[in-house]
C-alpha cells in the first residue's frame, strides 16, 4: 500500500523465536484427498458456546479464538468467538507482517496449534494414511502462509513421529520446500514410542542433522494427563487449573532436556541442533549445575565411554532455550546458560503472549542489566545462525 514503510525504514530491533498460527479453516479440508475430507478437522459453529470450534468428526478439539487471545478485550479464559474478532494477524500472514513492522521484529519463528505443540494429536487417529496426510496438509499450509515474506516468516515443520521412515522421507521433503526447522514431542514414550535415547530415532536424527535443520521441543508437546480433568477444574478453577498447567510445563520441559543430555544423541550426531520452546531458561542454571553434578558422583563415564563430555557442555554446543517474560542478568543465568544459547520470544497470540507495548518493555525490564553486545545475542544474532534468517537489506543512503 502507497505511503506504508519499507523494511529498510524500520527499525527492526529483534527476531522472535516462538510464535503461533492460528490456523486457518480450510488448512486440512483444502488439502487432503477428497475420500479423507469428512475425517479432518474443520471449522464449525458451536450453537451452545456461541463461537467458532474445531471438530474432528463429532469430536469437539477446541474454540478457534482460545490460541488468539493477544488484545482480547477481557482476560483469560474470555476469548474472540470468531476469527474476525481476534487479532488478524493471528490467522492472517499479511496482518502478522504488519504487526511485525509495528513493533520493529523481523523475523517469527512459526508453531502450531491444532496438531498438538508435538504432533501428538495426529498420532492418535487411527488410520496411518489419514494422520500422515494430515502431517503434510499442515506442513504444506504454512509453507504457503509464509511465503508471504519468506526471509521473515520461519516455518517449522511437523513430524510424522510415530513412523520413523515416514518422518525421514518429511523431513527431507519439508527441508527442501523451505521449512527451517523440524517439532517433535519431548516425551515420545508418553505415547507407547521408544525413548529419546534409542537407536529408534538415530534416523531421524540423522535425517535433520543431514538438513540442517533444528529439532524443537516445545512445551506441552506430551501427554497433558489431567492437567483439566473435571476434578481439577471444579477444585481450582479453569483459570487457577491453567496457571498450574503453563508453569508446570517449563519444568515438564527440564525433564526433556535432562532425557536429551543423558541419552548419547548429541555425541552421536555433533551438528545436530536443539531448541527447548517457550520453556524460559531461569531454571536451567541449577539443571545443568545438578546434572553434571550426578554425573560426576555416579561415574557415568565408567559406564557410558560414549559421553566425551559433561552434561552441561554438552548443552553448551547443541541445544538453546527461548525466554520472554522472566528477568535475566548476567551473572545469575546468562553466564551459566550461555549467551549463545538463549534466545527471546512473544509467544504471539498465545493468552500468556506478551503483545503490543509491551513486547518494548518486556525487553528492558527483562534484559535491561545486560550489555549490549549480549542483548543482540539473544534478541537477533542466535535466532538468525540457528534458523539461518537473511536480515533487512541496509538502508538506503
Amino acid at each position: 500500500m502507497s505511503g506504508e514503510p519499507t523494511p529498510t525504514e524500520i527499525s527492526y530491533r529483534m527476531i522472535d523465536s516462538d510464535t503461533h498460527v492460528t490456523e486457518p479453516p480450510d488448512v486440512w479440508t483444502s488439502r487432503v484427498p477428497a475420500r479423507f475430507r469428512d475425517q479432518v478437522p474443520r471449522v464449525e459453529w458451536d450453537p451452545e458456546l456461541k463461537e467458532q470450534a474445531w471438530y474432528i468428526g463429532s469430536l469437539r478439539i477446541n474454540s478457534v479464538g482460545i490460541t488468539a487471545n493477544a488484545g482480547w478485550k477481557e482476560p483469560y479464559p474470555a476469548h474472540p468467538p470468531r476469527y474476525e474478532d481476534a487479532h488478524p494477524g493471528s490467522y492472517d500472514a499479511h496482518a502478522r507482517l504488519r504487526y511485525m513492522d509495528e513493533l520493529g521484529i523481523w523475523a517469527m519463528v512459526l508453531y502450531p496449534n491444532i496438531g498438538g505443540f508435538g504432533s501428538q494429536v495426529w498420532d492418535g487417529i487411527e488410520d496411518p494414511e489419514l494422520k500422515l496426510e494430515c502431517v503434510r496438509a499442515y506442513n504444506d499450509f504454512l509453507i504457503d502462509w509464509s511465503s508471504a515474506d519468506s526471509r521473515r516468516l520461519i516455518p517449522v515443520m511437523a513430524t510424522p513421529f510415530w513412523d520413523v521412515s515416514a518422518s525421514v522421507r518429511e523431513i527431507e521433503r519439508c527441508a527442501a520446500a523451505g521449512h527451517r526447522g523440524v517439532l517433535f514431542t519431548g516425551e515420545p514414550q508418553s505415547f507407547g514410542h521408544p525413548l529419546l535415547g534409542s537407536r529408534h530415532w538415530d534416523p531421524l536424527w540423522a535425517a535433520a542433522q543431514d538438513c540442517n535443520l533444528p529439532v524443537s521441543f516445545h512445551i506441552g508437546s506430551g501427554d497433558w494427563g489431567d492437567e483439566f480433568s473435571d476434578e481439577r477444574v471444579e477444585v481450582e478453577g479453569y483459570a487457577a487449573a491453567s496457571a498450574r498447567a503453563g508453569a508446570k510445563l517449563f519444568m515438564t520441559n527440564s525433564t526433556h532436556v535432562l532425557d536429551l543430555l543423558f541419552s548419547g544423541v548429541l555425541e552421536r550426531f555433533p551438528e545436530l541442533r536443539f531448541v527447548s520452546v517457550e520453556s524460559g531458561v531461569g531454571w536451567l542454571p541449577f539443571l545443568l549445575e545438578s546434572a553434571d553434578y550426578q554425573y560426576k558422583a555416579m561415574a557415568v563415564s565408567n559406564e557410558r565411554p560414549d559421553f566425551k563430555m559433561l552434561p552441561s557442555e554438552y548443552f553448551r554446543r547443541q541445544v538453546y532455550a527461548c525466554c520472554w517474560f522472566e528477568t535475566l542478568t548476567s551473572d545469575a543465568v546468562v553466564d551459566r546458560v550461555g549467551a549463545g544459547n538463549i534466545m527471546f520470544e512473544t509467544d504471539f497470540p498465545h493468552p500468556t503472549s506478551i503483545y503490543g507495548d509491551e513486547v518494548g518493555q518486556t525487553i528492558e525490564s527483562s534484559l535491561g542489566t545486560l550489555s549490549d553486545a549480549v542483548r543482540r545475542r539473544v534478541l537477533w544474532d542466535n535466532c538468525a545462525a540457528l534458523y539461518d534468517i537473511e536480515g533487512p537489506a541496509p538502508a538506503r543512503t
